[in-house]
């Protein structure tokens, strides 16, 4: 069958899509891995809106039961299974498409189109390839998120989530009154930096070069604070601890010497990479992978000029990646594609 919708992806962005694509019965596949996103990691998460407090893993199942309670009959949940590749098909050129098995789908999801409508609307579709089947629809969201570079230095593995942490955001409050480091120099680092120094005693900012890819505005605004410092030159080599962490150590790339700072956090900002290979030369993507969609809708743009994909979250070029932008920019897509979908 063809789908009016496939949504890829199970983080906040794709659930929050999955439900308003239910109450506007759209008739949709929605392909997950599993339910977890970047924030499943951390232990308190404190800005999810309309929850004072929330653990990663219950954030999670809460998402998983929301779209459950609301799928019914008309999303299909695909679970455990991960996007391979997604390929445009034109109605036609297909020796596998039954002509006639589309004309019914066409009258039996756009009554309230005209056929001749419909049928122009539906000339061309998607071929989703998974990990262990193939689905076609008439539109896509891709809300697949992305994941963090990891910080490869002894003991970084036996400290995370238990001190060392890569989402400010989420985990920031536990830090409250202590010290703590951020690893990084681009605009995420001090952002987060900047989130820290309103819980932390004092925020310290390791930096592997004497120069920064954050803008400079950013930079001189954070470091008025007087609780941060900045260390250039800064090669992470160490994080010590013992059930947690207590310490962490560089090495000075100019002296060549190890120094050890005494904290108890470690916040990891050295970047991270959206998951989008499977659309790689079918839309539009910025330099570092991300989706480029329109800020309005949400909308993608193809490499053929067509249109037919949308995308929100960590893996779109937004400004801004957090849970509830994630969500909000969710359902501005699911509203477009309604409209692309069943308007007149």
């Amino acid at each position: 069958m063809i789908y009016d919708l496939a949504i890829i992806g199970g983080g906040p962005a794709g659930v929050s899509a999955g439900v308003y694509a239910s109450r506007k019965r759209l008739k949709t596949v929605f392909i997950t891995k599993d339910w977890n996103s970047q924030s499943v990691v951390s232990e308190g998460i404190e800005n999810w809106i309309g929850t004072i407090k929330i653990s990663g893993p219950d954030l999670a199942k809460n998402l998983e039961r929301h779209l459950k309670a609301y799928s019914s009959d008309i999303v299909e949940i695909k679970e455990g299974e991960s996007c391979e590749k997604i390929e445009s098909v034109e109605i036609g050129k297909n020796p596998e498409t039954n002509i006639e098995e589309i004309k019914e789908e066409i009258e039996n999801n756009l009554k309230e189109s005209s056929k001749k409508n419909a049928e122009k609307k539906s000339q061309s579709k998607f071929k989703i390839i998974t990990s262990k089947n193939s689905y076609e629809a008439r539109t896509i969201l891709i809300a697949t998120g992305s994941f963090r570079k990891k910080l490869e230095v002894t003991g970084a593995d036996r400290f995370e989530h238990k001190g060392l942490t890569y989402c400010a955001s989420c985990d920031g409050p536990i830090f409250a009154r202590q010290d703590v480091v951020v690893v990084g120099g681009g605009n995420s680092a001090f952002e987060s930096a900047s989130q820290l120094l309103a819980y932390c005693k004092s925020v310290t900012l390791i930096n592997r070069s004497d120069k920064f890819r954050a803008d400079p505005v950013t930079i001189e605004t954070v470091s008025k604070n007087p609780h941060f410092k900045i260390i250039k030159n800064a090669i992470p080599k160490e994080v010590l601890g013992e059930k947690f962490v207590n310490g962490f150590i560089y090495t000075d790339s100019l002296t060549k010497k190890d120094i050890k700072l005494d904290i108890t956090g470690i916040f990891v900002e050295i970047g991270s990479v959206p998951t989008t290979y499977f659309v790689k030369d079918l839309v539009e993507m910025d330099e570092w992978q991300h989706i480029i969609v329109d800020p309005k809708t949400q909308r993608a743009s193809l490499v053929d000029g067509s249109t037919g994909i949308w995308s929100a979250g960590d893996c779109t070029d937004g400004l801004y990646h957090q849970n509830n932008i994630a969500a909000g920019d969710a359902v501005k897509a699911l509203e477009d594609i309604y409209l692309f979908l069943r308007a007149k």
